[in-house]
């Protein structure tokens, strides 16, 4: 039934056990911040790339001028942002679409190659709301099939682009899925439950205060240049990294190739890794490596 208010069936009609029951289908467990990071560290910092690149287009019917946006992500922003992590020596979590491993083969291969994680995000882009339970584990598997394929690698993690479905949670754990980075209850690791039990499935939170798309609105089909400026962007990013070291915690970024990988902007990432560089006892790590140690830990 539609969740949609205007139409008959709206949420406040709805009797209390049902409404629990939809609160209760995927929630925040214990957290599984750890007192202390990997090595004493006091703070861990990963950074995640989105590399959908053309899907973003496609999975909206292909139009050229979203097509090139994603071809400028994997011509410019990608090559870009990996010659930086390489000049910090940090590793980083690439989340790729089976059909971006396929149209850039070598660059999914560059990724890993370079010791960064290779994790799952979808097959074309599409959005996984509405789908049936059968055709999005059939798509889940094949994209990690495509990816281990061009990596060398098999993923362990999972990002939904924003569409976890009432079925995501149950394909994260048939697969055997470390871990996923889709929602947001938290700042720090957590434990995620389904219908109020223990999963074992490693959240790591994504934010859209700490994604770069909040900022500049450069999305497949919107303008570039966007609601903020890159020094009010820094500014965000920085505070929140501040207050993840001061409290012992996770920070982590979720930025996009075609968007943080532009000239202007690239310099965030660049400044943000220098800061975090001057805060002894930061873990910089990958996605997998943190719900490895949280789970270890927890």
């Amino acid at each position: 039934m539609s969740n949609d208010p205007t139409q008959a069936d709206p949420p406040w009609s709805w009797p209390e056990e049902r409404w629990r029951s939809v609160v209760g289908a995927v929630r925040a467990g214990r957290s599984l911040r750890p007192k202390k990071w990997k090595g004493g560290a006091r703070c861990a910092v990963a950074l995640s790339f989105d590399a959908g690149h053309e899907t973003g287009a496609l999975s909206r019917g292909g139009s050229a001028h979203g097509l090139a946006l994603g071809q400028y992500g994997a011509r410019q922003g990608a090559p870009r942002i990996l010659r930086l992590l390489k000049r910090h020596n940090v590793a980083a979590t690439f989340f790729i679409p089976a059909v971006t491993a396929l149209l850039h083969p070598q660059e999914t291969k560059a990724i890993a190659d370079a010791g960064h994680e290779v994790a799952l995000q979808t097959w074309i882009g599409e959005s996984r709301a509405g789908l049936a339970y059968e055709t999005e584990r059939d798509l889940t598997l094949g994209a990690r099939d495509i990816l281990e394929k061009a990596s060398g690698m098999k993923p362990v993690g999972l990002r939904a682009a924003g569409d976890f479905s009432a079925q995501t949670l149950r394909i994260i754990r048939e697969m055997g899925l470390l871990y996923d980075a889709s929602l947001g209850a938290d700042d720090d690791p957590y434990e995620l439950l389904e219908a109020g039990a223990p999963t074992g499935v490693v959240e790591l939170p994504a934010s859209p205060t700490l994604d770069d798309r909040a900022y500049f609105a450069a999305g497949y089909g919107a303008p570039q240049g966007g609601r903020s400026t890159p020094e009010a962007t820094f500014d965000i990013f920085r505070r929140e990294l501040e207050v993840a070291y001061e409290e012992g915690g996770l920070f982590a970024l979720t930025l996009h190739p075609h968007i943080i990988g532009r000239r202007s902007r690239i310099w965030i990432l660049d400044e943000i890794l220098k800061v975090a560089r001057t805060l002894p006892g930061v873990w910089f790590t990958t996605h997998a490596d943190i719900a490895a140690f949280c789970k270890a830990k927890g």
